[in-house]
């Protein structure tokens, strides 16, 4: 036989052989593919197609997609996360601001929603809808005694702007429904809940919750506001706000401090250090300022403590704040949903990162800590707080100050516990205040209504409502009478009832004005602003610490 007649049987043989192992091994062309094609950068996609191809059981791919990236997420830093597209909507409505839908705050009251009170320049009261209205139906579903669900009602009254809602209301005194339809709208959400003339010559103002796109603006028509009511000082109340808008932390900042002086610098791998600085056009440089802040003070409210503090520019009054010291880009993706990755970073003037020890990946061991400060004391006694004293750093003037684990104060004020006994504690934790509040101000608002002012109203409330009122309403919601604590409590009581009902009539202003006024801390800013300790020579020179 020929050497070409051998051959040709020898390559049949090993073709058959090749596509025989290609058959046995990979099953399929794809397979081939994914082997040869494989790396670390497309691991994941190739494991997704792998599992949505070849899994014994159906899969719901876009849930399991979905939980997998929020998990490669949460290897991260605890500050890392991702949004599903479903809440980011939201999530930007809140940091821009406003929302949309009618503006309206409801309460369910005897399985009927009622309106409890309108936000000012929404639809709701453009459209003439009073607090007090009953609605019975929404876009002809009937929601009197449907026991909706909070979420279930927010999804009805949210939507789109320029989109239609019908409501029916009864209204009291009126024997029929009224029918509205209102055309939703964006709705403005303040984070400045009040600014208001606290004694001669000193202004609060109360920044809740987060710093948004509107803070800075907001903040320039609450101090022009008090400017005009002659205050020369000014005390900023950061305590419960969790951060948020880094640019309204920095305007903010930018109207104190003179030109050129450091309000904050950034720096990352792939973000080289940038600095912010004041460029010397802010209109309060000559005013006196304290901060105010607690254990939930973080981010953006961190960013203001720190430069104020850091260019002895005015006193920082409170306790630690939570220390979080990481900068956020949200990163949009294609699907509507969103990462809000850590790139940087970021360091008060004087060189300090504040934020606190972290691992990778251990989001609930770094919460966990935080409480555990709590549980330590940290908010009752001074000595119970741990500063890294290897991170030292010094203010534009020499003060110690340190870095690692949030923002000591130049001042520290304890959590004021005298009143909150376990008592206390039930009313607020079921919601008596708020529902007391809404009951009396629903039963009489034809008189409180006549009230042009919480001043006013404050003093009728004094006199016809009693402590004995809200125990006894308390006792009707299953909170039984404890007649020694009731009485250790009874300021703290009388004075969180009587803010809910002004808030249902005169907004959020007349309540936290009525916290704020008989609050400590608020009390000892005023007290330092009187003998002169917040002006930057006294700052520089500790004048807060002589007694």
């Amino acid at each position: 036989m020929s050497p070409k007649k051998l051959v040709w049987p020898a390559v049949f043989v090993l073709l058959a052989l090749i596509v025989g192992f290609l058959a046995g091994n990979f099953f399929s062309g794809k397979s081939l593919a994914r082997r040869l094609f494989l790396n670390t950068n497309n691991k994941i996609d190739v494991l997704l197609d792998i599992i949505n191809e070849e899994y014994v059981d159906s899969i719901d791919m876009k849930n399991l997609t979905e939980n997998a990236i929020a998990k490669i997420v949460d290897e991260l830093d605890p500050h890392s996360n991702y949004i599903p597209a479903d809440v980011l909507e939201s999530i930007n409505e809140n940091m821009d601001g406003r929302f949309a839908g009618i503006g309206i705050n409801y309460i369910f009251h005897s399985d009927t929603m009622v309106i409890n009170s309108i936000l000012p320049g929404g639809p709701a009261e453009q459209a003439g809808l009073l607090a007090g209205d009953r609605i019975i139906t929404i876009n002809d579903s009937t929601v009197a005694g449907s026991h909706f669900s909070e979420d279930k009602m927010l999804e009805i009254l949210h939507g789109k702007v320029g989109t239609l809602v019908k409501l029916s209301i009864v209204r009291e005194g009126t024997d029929s429904p009224r029918e509205y339809t209102i055309t939703r709208a964006y709705v403005p959400l303040n984070s400045i809940k009040a600014a208001f003339e606290i004694t001669a010559g000193i202004g609060i103002i109360k920044i809740y919750d987060t710093f948004t796109n509107t803070t800075y603006d907001e903040f320039i028509g609450a101090m022009a506001k008090l400017l005009n009511k002659g205050c020369q000082s000014f005390i900023i109340d950061l305590r419960m706000n969790k951060g948020g808008s880094f640019d309204a932390a920095i305007h903010i900042c930018n109207e104190f401090l003179p030109r050129g002086r450091t309000i904050v610098y950034m720096e990352g791998k792939s973000f080289p250090r940038e600095y912010v600085t004041a460029n010397g056009l802010g209109t309060l440089q000559d005013k006196q300022i304290v901060i105010l802040m607690d254990q939930i003070s973080a981010s953006a409210s961190e960013i203001v403590a720190g430069a104020i503090q850091d260019n002895d520019r005015g006193l920082v009054i409170g306790r630690r704040s939570f220390g979080k010291g990481l900068v956020q880009n949200q990163i949009e993706l294609s699907d509507g949903s969103a990462v809000r990755l850590t790139i940087a970073r970021y360091y008060t003037p004087s060189g300090r990162n504040i934020q606190r020890k972290y691992e990778m990946g251990k989001t609930d061991e770094y919460n966990q800590e935080w409480f555990d400060r709590l549980s330590a004391g940290e908010g009752l006694y001074q000595d119970s707080v741990i500063l890294n004293t290897s991170h030292s750093y010094y203010t534009l003037n020499g003060r110690k100050v340190y870095g690692g684990g949030g923002i000591m104060p130049d001042i520290f004020v304890p959590l004021d516990t005298t009143e909150l006994t376990s008592y206390y504690l039930q009313l607020e934790n079921k919601g008596i205040f708020y529902q007391f509040a809404f009951e009396y101000s629903d039963a009489n608002r034809s008189q409180l209504k006549t009230f042009t002012n919480s001043e006013d109203m404050l003093l009728y409330l004094k006199k016809e409502v009693s402590l004995f009122d809200v125990v006894r309403f308390a006792e009707t919601k299953g909170i039984k009478r404890r007649t020694s604590l009731i009485n250790i409590s009874a300021d703290q009581i009388m004075n969180m009832t009587y803010a809910h009902i002004l808030q249902n009539f005169f907004g959020e202003e007349a309540y936290f004005s009525m916290i704020l006024n008989n609050d400590p801390l608020v009390q000892r800013a005023v007290e330092e602003i009187q003998k002169g300790n917040d002006s930057p020579e006294a700052v520089a020179n500790m004048k807060y610490k002589e007694h």
